[in-house]
């Protein structure tokens, strides 16, 4: 059984850990085959936003397989993941969402927080407990959680392993959303659906402004803005946009 599931709905993949008998918690392989959905998204132009959930209504991802470590370490083996293994460090610019259904630990918040743009099941927690096995967040959690929320709570959250629940994460802006368990994927689908009525090019570029601008200086961050709008205005999109609403029309975007 594959631990990555992989299909298209319309413009949308929806992207499923699928390891429920361990909480969704990834192996070595399943990180690899997480790696490879994320640059299908990237490579394939009929994709245009990527939902990631876990099977199952108990857990979203538990983060890495410690059996799989404890039986590495048995042997006197080092396991240790390769950064390459990481989805969150390619620049993929199309959106991703996360669905978040019960347990989002460690590595499982690691792959949430390389998301765009979380939604969250009532019953869902969140937590980088890797400090409690004295071990650190290494797939992006130190650098990521603090420039989503607070400072101060997002170091109290990685130094003392502690879980929030969803309503707290809503609180803090860790999460978008929060929905009855029933309704995540379809709350997730109607968003990246609402997404994808929207010019690619346009999205895309609004993406890869807003990350890139964050780390710049206003003016730096303006000077890129301008440059991205330049760049997107010249499309075959950018025409088609004013053109539909001229005749009142539904637009029909190609990105191009």
């Amino acid at each position: 059984m594959s631990g990555i599931l992989f299909e298209k709905k319309g413009r949308t993949a929806i992207i499923t850990m699928n390891r429920p008998e361990v909480m969704n918690a990834l192996n070595m392989e399943a990180y690899r085959e997480l790696r490879n959905a994320w640059i299908k998204v990237k490579e394939d132009p009929d994709i245009w936003t990527a939902i990631i959930t876990g099977t199952g209504e108990r857990a979203f991802c538990t983060g890495q397989d410690l059996k799989e470590l404890a039986a590495y370490e048995a042997r006197g083996e080092h396991l240790e993941y390769p950064p390459e293994l990481q989805p969150g460090d390619l620049e993929v610019w199309k959106p991703f969402i996360a669905a978040v259904n019960g347990y989002c630990l460690a590595g499982g918040l690691e792959v949430a927080l390389a998301c765009d743009i979380r939604v969250a099941a009532e019953h869902a927690s969140f937590g980088l407990s890797e400090v409690m096995r004295s071990i650190m967040p290494s797939g992006g959690g130190i650098s990521r959680l603090p420039r989503l929320i607070p400072f101060g709570r997002a170091l109290e959250l990685l130094i003392t392993g502690d879980r929030i629940d969803a309503q707290e994460a809503y609180r803090l802006g860790l999460v978008n959303q929060v929905v009855p368990k029933e309704q995540l994927m379809s709350a997730a689908e109607a968003l990246a659906d609402r997404i994808n009525e929207n010019g690619p090019l346009a999205v895309r570029s609004i993406k890869e402004a807003a990350y890139r601008g964050y780390e710049m200086s206003l003016k730096d961050s303006l000077r890129l803005e301008l440059l991205f709008s330049d760049r997107v205005e010249r499309s075959e999109d950018a025409k088609e946009g004013p053109k539909a609403f001229v005749e009142k029309r539904k637009p029909q975007y190609k990105g191009r």
